[in-house]
């Protein structure tokens, strides 16, 4: 994304005159990277027990076990202070790709015709999506404690990873941003789970593709050795990871946004529209691992530190986040109104991401991952592209109040 031309400033500090200095320390553990990370040996641990904890979710009967639970092992572990670091770079990119492998091999021809007849329902609902979050945005920078800029980047639906990284291009509070943004995240992978099982309580979707029954029902010992979809076990984890490291390289080449997940999502729908590759989808222990990684990713973020810096904007946050969701909801109504889709796989295909963790809820659920995918990833790529656009129009259109926005 290419940087602007204006001068870079930080609109949305305290002045002088209110007696703090203009420029904020980048301490937040959001945006650090600490000199002394946790050793590999205890994010094993971390890891080991937050698949622990989904493997008794699981069998409680808990929806998304691993994601719900290893979300929670690792927000009660950042707010007690026992991890102040993010999950380590290789396990995190690895998750990225694999999940991005995962959404790809759901796209097949047939799940793609299937969604065309929906096309124009899917863009005006993806521009609605926008449009609100704008409008939400506009209301919450309103009240002057909050830039525009800020606002925009922290409620927009979508490619966290990238908005956070050009939020200081366009004169934004990068910290505020990224705790926005994962707040929205935490929320949706928090709820989502509770809402898809209760939604499909009553007639549940079936699932149409192997790796949708993440080899729970199968015996554990066979889960073991069942990793990816297809019968070869040891080819499909060769295309696995070809598919994998070949798309995280095409997406960087490339510079589509978050390419470790559009990259090898692109590489998987390829592989799967030829139809000449096995089955690579990662399905039992390995699917399980992944989504035990994307919780723990998301639960980390959330430290004692950051909170008490945005404890006075917390409020009004949340609550213009819970608006986002629930008109995200009343869209999701529409949608399935319009196109007589099952509200559930509307509502996962609508709601305000993260992408990793609604379709970690879609393949648990056994709703339409195919459509929950295609509808998450055009907003993905809608928002990346038209986002700084707008908040730099946003940005010019008034200065923004001196008012202080993070409290040290």
């Amino acid at each position: 994304m290419a940087p602007t031309s204006a001068p870079r400033r930080m609109d949305e500090h305290p002045s002088p005159a209110a007696g703090t200095a203009p420029k904020p320390a980048p301490r937040t553990s959001a945006s650090r990277v600490s000199s002394r990370s946790a050793p590999l040996g205890l994010w094993a641990l971390i890891i080991a027990g937050g698949y622990a904890a989904g493997l008794a979710a699981h069998a409680f009967g808990v929806p998304a076990p691993y994601l719900l639970s290893s979300l929670l092992v690792g927000a009660a572990l950042a707010l007690c202070g026992r991890v102040r670091d993010r999950l380590p770079a290789p396990a995190n990119r690895a998750s990225q790709a694999l999940v991005g492998a995962l959404m790809g091999s759901y796209l097949t021809p047939s799940a793609l015709l299937s969604a065309a007849p929906v096309a124009l329902p899917l863009t005006v609902v993806t521009a609605a999506t926008i449009g609100m979050s704008a409008a939400v945005a506009w209301f919450l920078a309103r009240g002057g404690r909050i830039g525009r800029p800020s606002a925009l980047l922290g409620m927009v639906p979508g490619g966290s990873a990238a908005i956070v990284t050009c939020a200081d291009e366009l004169n934004a509070d990068v910290r505020l941003v990224a705790f926005t943004q994962y707040l929205r995240v935490g929320l949706v992978a928090a709820t989502a789970p509770l809402a898809a099982h209760w939604l499909t309580s009553a007639s549940p979707a079936a699932g149409g593709h192997p790796a949708a029954s993440g080899g729970a029902g199968s015996g554990f010992f066979s889960g073991l050795l069942h990793v990816v979809a297809g019968q070869d076990q040891l080819t499909g984890l060769f295309t696995l990871a070809v598919i994998a490291v070949a798309g995280s390289w095409a997406g960087r080449r490339l510079r589509v946004p978050t390419p470790l997940l559009i990259g090898p999502m692109l590489a998987a729908l390829v592989a799967t529209l030829s139809g000449a590759v096995p089955g690579f989808a990662p399905v039992g222990m390995l699917q399980n691992l992944v989504f035990v990684l994307v919780g723990l990713d998301v639960g980390v973020r959330f430290t004692r530190q950051t909170l008490i810096r945005v404890r006075r904007l917390l409020l009004p946050i949340t609550a213009c986040m819970a608006a986002v969701c629930l008109g995200c909801t009343g869209l999701a109504w529409i949608f399935a109104g319009l196109t007589r889709t099952p509200f559930a796989d509307a509502y996962l295909a609508t709601t305000p991401g993260g992408i990793n963790a609604v379709l970690a809820t879609a393949v648990s659920s056994h709703a339409d991952v195919a459509l929950v995918s295609t509808v998450q990833s055009l907003r993905l790529l809608v928002v990346v592209l038209v986002t700084p656009l707008i908040t730099r129009r946003l940005a010019a259109a008034r200065p923004p109040s001196p008012r202080t926005v993070m409290t040290r």
